[in-house]
């Protein structure tokens, strides 16, 4: 096995969405979908730009989740006019419902995922992860 960080990452990666898929099908969600749940439920009601723009994807990508989240009763849309993109976008009672399975399901795997790992470990992972993450959005490394 390659022991690259881009390897060990991709491979991690893989393996927690192949964990969590069945859980995406038993809440009645599609790839995507939890995470815009997770935003309204949190942030309150929310255009769909705005979405766009806060989780980095293709404005039309997110308007095809949000039409199959509505489709399901997850979320309703308030007209804002011809322009869907200005809609106001609400969580509803299922999609709360939803999200809450989806978290449950996401903590059960995050527990199998760090099985072993000590407390303080658990803290400088997520450290090591979102420093990585910054260093990729801003284009640079930290010196030490």
């Amino acid at each position: 096995m390659e022991k690259s960080f881009h390897m060990l990452l991709y491979r991690a990666f893989h393996a927690q969405r192949g964990a969590l898929r069945p859980c995406l099908a038993q809440v009645g969600l599609g790839t995507g979908q939890p995470k815009l749940l997770g935003y309204l439920s949190s942030h309150g009601p929310s255009s769909q730009r705005r979405l766009a723009d806060y989780f980095e994807i293709d404005p039309a990508a997110v308007c095809r989740m949000l039409d199959s989240l509505q489709k399901g009763g997850f979320v309703t849309r308030s007209a804002d006019g011809q322009d869907k993109r200005r809609d106001r976008l609400e969580i509803t009672p299922a999609g709360r419902q939803a999200y809450d399975a989806w978290q449950a399901c996401c903590r059960q795997m995050e527990e199998q995922m760090l099985a072993g790992f000590a407390p303080e470990e658990r803290e400088q992972f997520a450290d090591y992860l979102s420093r990585a993450y910054c260093n990729l959005k801003t284009g640079k490394e930290e010196q030490p």
